[in-house]
């Protein structure tokens, strides 16, 4: 028995996907449209800050230091990812722990070792940045 031609596609689940969520955006839209409150007026039309008046402008300079500190925030969350992931295939490695990712590693040459040198090349890299960091004076809030 056949369905259609779009049965045998191998993108037909990638198109029912795309018709679904855009049919979905379209009635979520419209449905919001139809039920929704339609009240307006001068204090609906106001910016809304977290419950607070706001106080000044919304494009108004912020310190470099704010951004200084955002992306060393960002360097060290990374670094905390790549440590999180990389424990468990040093220790799998290290324990010569019987594991598909340990065979493929070292079936390529790659060893506890190699793990251990690589991540000790990473975190001096990272300690090299934070140590500039220290001496630039980034980390000094006055």
């Amino acid at each position: 028995m056949r369905c259609g031609i779009l049965a045998y596609h191998p993108y037909a689940p990638v198109l029912v996907l795309i018709v679904l969520v855009v049919g979905m955006t379209a009635a979520i839209l419209v449905l919001t449209h139809l039920v929704g409150p339609k009240r307006s007026g001068p204090l609906k039309g106001e910016p809304y800050e977290s419950g607070m008046p706001p106080v000044s402008d919304a494009r108004s300079r912020f310190r470099v230091r704010f951004y200084v500190v955002a992306i060393l925030f960002l360097l060290f969350d990374v670094e905390v990812v790549f440590l999180w992931l990389w424990a468990p295939l040093f220790r799998d490695a290290a324990s010569g722990r019987d594991a598909p990712w340990v065979r493929d590693m070292t079936q390529g040459g790659f060893g506890k070792e190699f793990l251990l040198t690589e991540m000790a090349l990473f975190v001096a890299i990272l300690l090299a940045g934070y140590a500039y960091a220290w001496r630039k004076g980034v980390f000094r809030w006055t």
